[in-house]
């Protein structure tokens, strides 16, 4: 299987676009978010989306197939550590896609925090051998241990889903973030080492980027701010899933979310940036299949 290979440099979150083939590259988008995991290590959740018209369609029964593989990797150099999930997709309907049409996924696993981490994401067309891409970069796995007021990545998706990325009592229809159309978007995020019973405010705003820094430091956009008081869990995790409703127009935009202990002056932040596209072309949102979840050397 032939499959090209592209750095996406310090910009992990987002794919370079590529000039498609016959046979031979298969453009996706794709975006890393991170959570405080289990026993210590962190959660990495990989959103993937590839257009409908980028591969092979089958029909049988009545039905037109659309079917692709990806694969998450993630490995640490210094500690020789690898971790790995590989996964399918299918996806049947009645009648062909528009070639714009999103057809998007999700796959999560667990590993060390450090930085000294190499990713890679890699979609294959399932149907078509020799149609694939490989993406990757360096990226720095955080630690969301201690006791320092912290906050998760911002993972952003399509709002009122049937099914999706499920977190606690959140469900997201994960995009990745060049991918956004010009609606509504909910906004999920969890916030660390808050004490319980504490008053504390979250402000969510939103900047229009286009590319001088006078852009950056100008009005928001968007600006809400909520107050309460903190009920974490169990685990110390407070998540919180927002609902963005006004309809941005397309352009660049960084989204960050603050938020300050009233009890004690302590504030974390957290931003993300995305870019509304403005396509209407829809979306259809598949669990992933696990084929194989794989970790190897030292715990």
């Amino acid at each position: 299987m032939r499959l090209t290979l592209s750095v996406a440099g310090a910009l992990v979150a987002a794919s370079v676009a590529m000039v498609p083939e016959e046979r031979g590259p298969l453009p996706f988008e794709y975006d890393l978010y991170t959570f405080r995991g289990e026993e210590g290590r962190t959660r990495v959740v990989a959103a993937f989306a590839v257009s409908a018209g980028e591969l092979h369609r089958d029909e049988e029964d009545g039905l037109s197939r659309y079917r692709f593989d990806v694969s998450f990797i993630v490995t640490d150099t210094a500690l020789q550590t690898v971790v790995r999930t590989d996964d399918s997709v299918f996806v049947g309907t009645p009648s062909s896609l528009d070639g714009d049409h999103l057809l998007h996924t999700y796959v999560e696993l667990d590993a060390p925090p450090s930085r000294d981490t190499q990713q890679r994401v890699i979609m294959t067309d399932a149907s078509t051998p020799g149609v694939g891409q490989l993406y990757q970069s360096p990226f720095s796995i955080p630690d969301y241990g201690g006791d320092e007021l912290l906050l998760s990545d911002i993972a952003l998706g399509l709002p009122d889903v049937d099914q999706g990325w499920e977190r606690g009592s959140a469900a997201l229809a994960l995009l990745p973030t060049r991918l956004f159309p010009e609606s509504a978007f909910d906004v999920y995020y969890e916030i660390y080492n808050l004490p319980g019973d504490h008053a504390y405010a979250t402000e969510i705003s939103i900047r229009v980027l286009t590319g001088g820094p006078e852009d950056a430091e100008g009005a928001p956009a968007v600006r809400t701010v909520f107050t309460g008081r903190s009920a974490p869990g169990g685990d110390g995790a407070l998540g919180e899933l927002r609902r963005v409703e006004s309809a941005l127009p397309q352009g660049a935009y960084r989204l960050t979310v603050t938020v300050t202990d009233e009890d004690t002056g302590e504030t974390a932040q957290s931003s993300r940036e995305f870019q509304v596209r403005g396509w209407r072309t829809g979306t259809t949102l598949v669990p992933a299949l696990p084929r194989r979840t794989h970790a190897r050397g030292a715990p």
